[in-house]
């Protein structure tokens, strides 16, 4: 071996540099989603034998309808299901989503406005990614479902949160949405029926956001996730039907999962401008592909199909809406505005806080809740998971049995509470 030709060496590693990040800051600084949180804390405790009753996760105690489940039987035998189909979506259920979407909502498009995603979950993750650019703002209304502002900030964007509280039944007015516009400003979220709190927004309010919104060349992303679940006089409107000047700048968010008891099937779609809806298909066809055919099947008896057993959980929803804030409201220190849609009660308990419950003095929404499941073994989602601290969510689509069993452990715990 000449002297010019070193002798071998074990590979060294490469020399050491910045610490590399093992997760992305991007991916490293969502939060984990509250409500599942709640929700399979509350079912692991009741494996472990403990009596808890769960007002956590937003999912129907129904069955999916017998007619659903049986068109998935079904395809399950169809071959063409067992391969791969468009990334957008069977065109069949494309085009009875626009069917659809006219029958209820009043608002015509074509099946090419329409993409099948997997739940309104990625419905609204992928709508996001399509029309913002890093550091676009979006008002986002809070108390706010959990989801939203970790899409936004996934997608690049910036959420911009308005608060609104019981006073105005968590309405958001124009007022505060005009004090919260900036050069930044893009997108804003409009959601009624509302998740966390029920709030419907009247048409007069709906229309008047909608035109604020054209007169500042605004996009708005509405997702009607809720849309047949309203009660007494409140009554759903669809803001791209009754502010057609919107229509170009609005992407509508919808699926199946709570209107047919459909939450674990994951089918929900978009609904906007064909150039969006086509970049949006663009990026589904790269991270998922089609949503699983099967589903798609049973989607398609769904949204085709009668409304009677909407109607009938429905009724159900409204008993138990009226049971549960009656009680509520029974229990010193907690404020509940009634709830016009959706399945949720919205209570403050802020009058609570500081004040000794069984040796302890909850500071917080999330310390209350932690001390309601430990002590009561009642599982609720804190406000700070919405973004309105001194709150909490109960979700009333769990039995009738269970709901007033639960909250009559809340009103003797909470009704502990002393200075």
């Amino acid at each position: 071996m000449s002297a010019a030709t070193p002798a071998a060496s074990p590979a060294q590693p490469p020399a050491s540099g910045p610490t590399q990040r093992r997760v992305s800051a991007r991916v490293g600084s969502i939060s984990e989603s509250a409500t599942l949180a709640v929700d399979a804390k509350a079912k692991a405790l009741k494996a472990a034998g403990r009596p808890v009753i769960g007002f956590g996760a937003g999912e129907p105690d129904f069955p999916t309808p017998d007619y659903i489940v049986e068109a998935a039987v079904e395809a399950c035998r169809i071959p063409k299901y067992h391969r791969y189909t468009p990334a957008g979506g069977l065109p069949e259920l494309k085009a009875a989503i626009a069917a659809k979407t006219l029958r209820d909502s009043g608002y015509e498009v074509d099946a090419s406005q329409v993409l099948v995603t997997n739940g309104g979950k990625q419905a609204i993750y992928e709508a996001f990614a399509a029309i913002l650019d890093p550091g676009d703002e979006v008002i986002v209304p809070a108390p706010y479902w959990t989801t939203y502002p970790e899409s936004i900030r996934l997608a690049g964007g910036v959420p911009v949160e308005v608060v609104a509280d019981e006073t105005t039944g968590y309405r958001v007015s124009v007022a505060q949405l005009e004090a919260a516009r900036t050069e930044r400003t893009k997108v804003v979220l409009f959601v009624s029926p509302s998740n966390p709190t029920g709030a419907v927004y009247s048409e007069a309010d709906s229309e008047a956001i909608g035109r604020w919104a054209v007169e500042h060349g605004l996009w708005v992303l509405t997702d009607e996730i809720y849309e047949h679940l309203v009660y007494g006089d409140a009554t759903f409107t669809s803001l791209p039907a009754i502010v057609p000047e919107l229509r170009d700048k609005c992407i509508v968010v919808n699926g199946v999962a709570k209107t047919y008891a459909m939450t674990g099937w994951r089918v929900g779609w978009i609904v906007g401008p064909k150039d969006v809806v086509k970049a949006a298909t663009n990026l589904q066809s790269h991270a998922t592909s089609n949503v699983s055919n099967v589903a798609q099947a049973a989607a398609l008896a769904a949204v085709t199909g009668d409304l009677e057993a909407v109607a009938e959980m429905r009724a159900a929803f409204d008993r138990r809406r009226q049971t549960i804030v009656r009680m509520l409201n029974e229990i010193d220190g907690v404020i509940c505005p009634v709830p016009e849609g959706a399945f949720y009660a919205y209570p403050s308990v802020k009058a609570l806080l500081g004040k000794e419950i069984r040796g302890k003095r909850p500071a917080t929404s999330s310390e209350l809740a932690a001390l309601i499941l430990d002590e009561a073994e009642v599982a609720v989602v804190p406000g700070e998971a919405f973004g309105t601290p001194g709150y909490l969510r109960l979700s009333y689509a769990l039995g009738d049995e269970d709901l007033v069993e639960g909250v009559s452990r809340l009103q003797k715990l909470l009704g502990e509470a002393s200075d």
